[in-house]
């Protein structure tokens, strides 16, 4: 059995969106790529482009930088979305000077409504030296507090390291 609310968790490069993506795979149901990424420059487009690649066309994917609500609450429970990633929700929600709190608070009930199996995959940020910028620091005690909350609101909660799954929370399927 397939848990219906998954959070993971990684360093940048860890291997967790291709340990999402198989993941999501295993729940045998039409596969909803959900990107919450912009491309800015050309580094970003080659990543984007990696994602892509791995994909082939049994996923569906949907752009949603900035509003995730209306994706969440439209699937039924006939298909799975792959969140990828809260960290460029949030860095998005920053970009647009929007009010964090009310914008966390949205993401997490549109979580709790979505009828849809969900996973989400987010960076972790907090074990690195203490930024020396304000807007840096700002960032990363937002990020802490979202992984937090998705982590509370998930069924199982991974932590990729390595391309290696440890189970924080729930059960490894």
């Amino acid at each position: 059995m397939l848990p219906k609310q998954v959070f993971i968790l990684g360093g940048a490069a860890s291997g967790k969106s291709v340990w999402a993506e198989g993941l999501v795979e295993r729940y045998r149901l039409p596969m909803v790529y959900v990107a919450t990424g912009q491309i800015f420059d050309a580094e970003v487009a080659a990543r984007v482009e990696i994602h892509k690649n791995r994909r082939d066309g049994r996923w569906k994917t949907i752009e949603a930088p900035l509003d995730l609500t209306d994706v969440l609450s439209g699937p039924s429970t006939d298909r799975v979305l792959l969140i990828d990633c809260a960290t460029m929700w949030l860095t998005n929600q920053m970009m647009e000077q929007a009010d964090l709190e009310a914008a966390q608070s949205g993401l997490i009930t549109a979580l709790r409504k979505c009828a849809a199996p969900w996973v989400i995959v987010s960076n972790e940020v907090g074990h690195g030296i203490v930024p020396e910028n304000a807007l840096a620091r700002r960032f990363r005690e937002a990020q802490g507090r979202l992984n937090i909350a998705l982590a509370a609101e998930a069924e199982l909660a991974v932590q990729v390291t390595a391309g290696l799954p440890m189970a924080l929370k729930g059960t490894l399927p």
